[in-house]
């Protein structure tokens, strides 16, 4: 069953729009990690296995999903964020969706994902992470230890902060308890991946969020990546959790 496409330029990047045959009325706001990209005819989650899964397994339950390739790796630069938001108001003006989005970020996507969760709080209906980066600081400091991935993560962070490297050394990024969004939150946390360690950036946002009684608490769930399946329909499950109040 092929997934049917639209492809369109905004800003000088290129977007996909995921179009359901049977639209649910709900759109999923794709937030991609490091190797994400979309270009003129295809994108990261078309051509991943694993992710293409996803994308039909939510397709098919009737989301009308949407991603940018947004300046590549870009850190949750406040260039990605207002090009992020731009995304979101063209898409709904074009699809007939409900105004609250889910939001489903995944590693670096979760840098952008917590600034939209600040400044669109009343667009945003719930916001799924794979794996996610929460801590630009902490990932930071962390990749020092070897100078090959901190000199190649310095110049990604200088061309998406516009910033010399020196400069990049010096900046302060915001930290997770810089946020108090009390949006439904659920993190699945791969126990086998490295990239970004669960103690600096899904553990400890977990822990921030659910010591204030304040805020809704959030889900963190460990797996390994052996029931691609099973971690796809909790995925809809949640999203779908936060659908009964429109």
């Amino acid at each position: 069953m092929k997934i049917s496409e639209r492809f369109f330029q905004l800003e000088n990047e290129w977007n996909v729009v995921h179009l359901p045959i049977r639209p649910n009325g709900f759109g999923i706001y794709i937030l991609g990690d490091r190797s994400h990209f979309v270009d003129d005819e295809t994108s990261f989650w078309l051509q991943h296995l694993g992710r293409n899964q996803l994308l039909n397994t939510l397709r098919n339950e009737g989301y009308t999903i949407f991603h940018s390739n947004l300046f590549g790796r870009n850190w949750g630069s406040s260039h990605a964020v207002t090009l992020s938001k731009q995304l979101y108001h063209l898409v709904l003006k074009r699809e007939i969706l409900n105004e609250k989005v889910h939001i489903l970020a995944e590693g670096m996507g979760g840098l952008t994902a917590l600034q939209l969760m600040e400044t669109m709080t009343d667009k945003i209906r719930s916001v799924a992470m794979l794996n996610p980066c929460l801590d630009l600081q902490a990932h930071l400091n962390q990749e020092k230890e070897n100078k090959f991935f901190y000199k190649r993560l310095l110049k990604e962070l200088s061309f998406a902060y516009e910033a010399e490297e020196k400069q990049i050394k010096e900046m302060s990024f915001p930290k997770p308890e810089d946020f108090n969004s009390n949006l439904p939150v659920r993190i699945w946390q791969r126990m086998n991946s490295t990239t970004f360690d669960h103690s600096f950036h899904s553990k400890k946002y977990e822990e921030l969020r659910n010591k204030d009684q304040n805020q809704n608490p959030i889900d963190l769930i460990y797996h390994l990546a052996d029931n691609p399946y099973r971690i796809n329909q909790s995925i809809v499950k949640f999203f779908k959790e936060h659908e009964k109040k429109l």
